[in-house]
């Protein structure tokens, strides 16, 4: 654009003008485009950082885009008033783009507010947003559906005594490391040593530790076996049901005949982990007798029938729907349902017969699926197998168990597999290669060790078997006109796409630019770097550029397994939405007891879909919490040893290690890596030296010496051993690039007198312009 001598632009223009180039443009580019002098800078920074504040634009470096837009409905966290008395909120959950600020919503409160929707400071409450135009307040405003959780007073630590009686609580949260409570005597309500309590914030003081009250206590975490105590209490996480869910639980009766199909002669078996406590999918297959579809297959799946024992409105939906998802802890299962419900009456054992509600799949020889139906059944597993075990007898190795089943069951479902996957590839959904750790617990509950579970046939096969009814349930519901909740998974953000593409250039690697994103896109560059010494890190980066799936009632297609629809339907056990879709197949089918209301609608869904991704967000978290944990307290009488690791994360702070032998990730702080500054490089994920220009980069392997381990914390920090790599060099002259720039740059200004910057200056020993 020309310079001109006109007005400031309007702030419209600025965000106009943004949108326009996202993730392209900052405060140099927005001036130049508007032709504006040095003078007028301050104040373009000045709305930049109004507009960052209101959440309109964010910021990832020294380029800035507009936000990314907020679904309709939203759990959020109210953090603050504005000028005139309105509450302000964030979203709960914010990954749109790493390091940026989520957007901020201008909350309206009527003047006769329900009970259930009134809120304050330090809530967090389900919204019903909408974007507004107003470009000087919040880029959202949005309205209460109902609060979630009241604003807490309350932390969470572990006591340590004192000799008074008295004592300190240590905060779990690694973000109050560090800010320990003082509790007297009096206030201790008979805290040991070691007890993990919570405790009220008594008062805050100027200077000296804030006081506290000890209101709960949980026991003593001298003890491994009490580590997931901390996150479950920490993310309050219910572990006990109700007394009237217990008793619909007990009072439950087992599934019959009466209304549904006898598949009971079907040979379908389970295939899950060895330590798999309930099995609640079934799979069954065989060669199809159609003469039109020669080569093709009949799969069957079937899945446990809990909507027959869980009705909408009842204490078990109530409490179902509180926890959203069942949590997996390395020790322990805090489950959705009721044992009587999730390990009994709808775990398909072998040989007793139970309800399910299953999916029969007529497949083409090419693997595509030709057409479905759904049927409600009573079955009988013939057998229970783990994945080895079914890997194993394919591969020759059969035992008492798999040795009847090898040629009736096991090797059909094979060849069923076979097919599928030849769809499976040709849709070539996102194939990012991350493996994944499982920590093994002594008797005592102690670590074991940390393995990476071997990917076989079996795991996959299951998971092609589940992906397909997953994708026939939504056909089905979107073919009845049935409200449902989606699974979905949105494509990266434009500006994630952008700082992708810039960390693929510093490793001469092409990423397209034009069409739309695919898949296919992110596979091309991972199959470029197979077997290559940054495979890793090129994995972990794209990993990083995606977007998070959650739950929707609003369609917008599963990105990474490139699928338009697709919806959970195979864990009514552990997944509430699961149970939601059951429920609106038994209503939309006609299949008897259990099914969705008919006055439940899109909008009581979508507050249903925001509820259970926090959940399941929640569930993720603690989880890891807990491995973090668990991982510190073995490493806690190591402290001095040497490990081998990755570097897994960059930061200003430091650089965050990832242990080869047990997955552990400790941070090395940035101010222990040498005498010289060392400058965070957002493109390379790198730290630079600013002298040598020695850099340290995500997914380098490096050696580490650690230095301290905080269990309750789960916190490691590490010294880093041995010197960086050297930034790369000119084949031309041996220098460092970085190295080059500086004498260029120096020589630029002998010459003509003239300032510029090291990037440029390499750029005009090229014999490219600096000058623009």
């Amino acid at each position: 654009m020309k310079p001109r001598d006109s007005v400031f632009p309007s702030t419209d223009a600025i965000v106009a003008y943004i949108r326009a180039h996202p993730g392209e443009v900052g405060t140099k580019e927005i001036a130049r485009a508007f032709g504006l002098k040095n003078a007028d800078r301050a104040e373009l920074k000045r709305i930049l950082r109004e507009l960052a504040d209101r959440g309109t634009i964010s910021k990832r470096g020294k380029k800035v885009a507009e936000t990314a837009a907020l679904p309709a409905t939203v759990i959020a966290d109210i953090t603050s008033r504005d000028a005139d008395g309105e509450l302000i909120a964030t979203p709960a959950e914010w990954d749109e783009v790493e390091n940026s600020e989520p957007p901020k919503i201008r909350i309206h409160m009527p003047r006769h507010a329900r009970p259930g929707a009134i809120a304050g400071v330090g809530d967090r409450a389900l919204l019903r947003v909408e974007r507004t135009d107003d470009t000087e307040g919040p880029a959202y405003r949005g309205r209460i559906i109902k609060v979630i959780d009241h604003a807490k007073s309350r932390v969470l630590g572990v006591f340590r005594a004192l000799p008074d009686g008295g004592g300190r609580l240590v905060p779990v949260d690694k973000k109050q490391a560090g800010r320990e409570l003082n509790i007297a005597a009096s206030d201790s309500h008979g805290a040991r040593d070691g007890d993990l309590v919570a405790v009220d914030i008594v008062r805050s003081r100027g200077f000296g530790l804030a006081s506290g009250r000890v209101k709960e206590r949980f026991g003593s975490v001298a003890s491994e076996k009490a580590i997931s105590l901390i996150a479950i209490h920490a993310h309050d996480i219910p572990q006990a049901f109700s007394k009237e869910a217990l008793r619909e639980a007990e009072e439950a009766k087992p599934a019959t005949l009466k209304g549904r199909e006898d598949w009971r002669d079907m040979a379908l078996v389970t295939i899950d982990p060895p330590d798999a406590k309930d099995h609640d999918d079934a799979v069954h297959a065989e060669s199809d007798s159609d003469p039109n579809n020669k080569g093709g297959f009949i799969v069957h799946v079937a899945i446990a029938d809990v909507a027959f024992y869980v009705r909408p409105g009842s204490a078990l939906d109530r409490d179902a729907l509180i926890r959203g998802n069942s949590v997996y802890f390395p020790d322990r299962v805090v489950p959705m349902l009721p044992e009587r419900i999730s390990n009994d009456l709808c775990s398909l054992v072998p040989g007793e017969p139970r309800g399910a509600l299953a999916v029969r799949m007529v497949i083409a020889p090419d693997g595509r699926k030709r057409s479905h139906s759904f049927h409600r059944v009573l079955m009988r597993s013939a057998a229970k197998l783990n994945y080895a075990q079914a890997q194993a007898a394919v591969d020759g190795k059969v035992d008492d168990v798999t040795g009847p089943l090898l040629s009736p069951i096991l090797e059909p479902l094979y060849a069923a597999y076979a097919a599928v996957k030849r769809a499976r590839d040709a849709r070539d959904p996102l194939d990012l290669d991350i493996p994944e750790r499982k920590i093994l617990l002594k008797k005592d509950g102690t670590v074991d060790r940390v393995i990476v579970p071997e990917r076989l046939d079996a795991h996959r096969l299951i998971e092609e078997f589940m992906i397909l009814a997953n994708v026939a349930a939504a056909e089905m519901l979107e073919k009845k006109a049935l409200p449902l909740i989606y699974r979905v998974h949105d494509e990266p953000s434009l500006e994630k796409v952008h700082a992708l593409q810039e960390f693929l250039r510093t490793l001469d690697l092409p990423f397209a630019k034009g069409g739309p994103l695919r898949p296919s896109l992110f596979n091309r560059v991972l199959a470029n770097v197979q077997g290559a010494d940054y495979e890793a890190l090129v994995n972990e980066v794209i990993l990083r550029s995606q977007a998070q799936a959650e739950y929707s009632a609003e369609n917008y297609g599963h990105f990474g397994l490139n699928l338009r629809r697709y919806a959970h339907f195979t864990s009514p056990i552990r997944r509430y939405a699961d149970l939601i879709v059951h429920r609106a197949l038994i209503r939309g089918l006609g299949l008897g007891e259990g099914a969705l209301p008919e006055g439940a609608t899109p909008d009581e869904l979508s507050e249903v879909a925001a509820q259970i991704s926090v959940t399941e967000r929640r569930a993720m978290k603690a989880e890891r919490e807990t491995a973090d944990r668990l991982i510190a307290h073995h490493l806690a009488d190591r402290v001095g040893a040497t490990f081998q690791g990755r570097i897994s994360g960059v930061t200003r702070a430091g650089l965050f290690v990832k242990l080869d032998d047990t997955g552990a990730d400790g941070l090395v702080p940035i101010r222990t890596l040498g005498t010289e500054y060392f400058n965070y490089d957002e493109a390379r994920h790198a730290l630079v030296g600013s002298r040598s220009g020695a850099m340290h980069r995500l997914g380098d392997v490096v050696d580490v010496r650690l230095v301290e381990a905080a269990p309750v914390a789960g916190a490691l920090r590490f010294e880093l051993l041995g010197a960086a790599e050297t930034a790369p060099r000119d084949r031309r002259r041996g220098v460092p690039k970085a190295a080059r720039g500086q004498k260029q740059a120096a020589k630029v200004k002998r010459e003509t007198g003239r300032k510029t910057d090291k990037k440029r200056a390499g750029k005009a020993k090229k014999g490219k312009s600096w000058k623009r």
